[in-house]
């Protein structure tokens, strides 16, 4: 068990925002697959335990396959993720590495997928949960 601080005790201020911004993506115009498919691959390449449980828990509750899930990672290498899921998984990757810029080629291929209101929603999700695994990861926060 993490005797690290909980943001909502200590923070609570803080944390209702947080609460806010998730909400904002929840009642986006993102299906729920994308969202999901947002969630389990930043916090994949974030490392955050918790977030990865809680994420994949979900998917599976609202029908994403085991054999998805399973190739997440390697998403490239299959045949199981369509056009916008392509676009939208290179996406989430490109921001989440933030440091190694996002390309002209998978904004553009985006940008070419989906309109403005919903490519800019697919990044506030992509922002959100990255800011979700780094409060979970800096926290300690372990699957139950």
């Amino acid at each position: 068990m993490s005797n690290r601080i909980r943001i909502n005790q200590v923070e609570p201020a803080a944390y209702k925002a947080m609460l806010a911004f998730d909400s904002y993506v929840e009642q986006s115009n993102l299906t729920t697959k994308h969202k999901d498919l947002i969630k389990i691959r930043a916090s994949q390449i974030n490392g955050c335990a918790y977030c990865i449980d809680l994420h994949t828990r979900d998917a599976r509750k609202a029908g994403e396959t085991e054999q998805r899930i399973y190739a997440l990672n390697a998403w490239r290498e299959t045949p199981f993720f369509d056009e916008q899921e392509r676009a939208l998984l290179a996406l989430t990757e490109e921001v989440t590495f933030i440091n190694n810029k996002v390309s002209n080629e998978s904004y553009n291929n985006a940008a070419a997928l989906f309109d403005h209101v919903y490519l800019a929603q697919i990044i506030m999700a992509i922002i959100s949960i990255n800011a979700w695994n780094r409060i979970g990861i800096s926290t300690g926060m372990e699957p139950k």
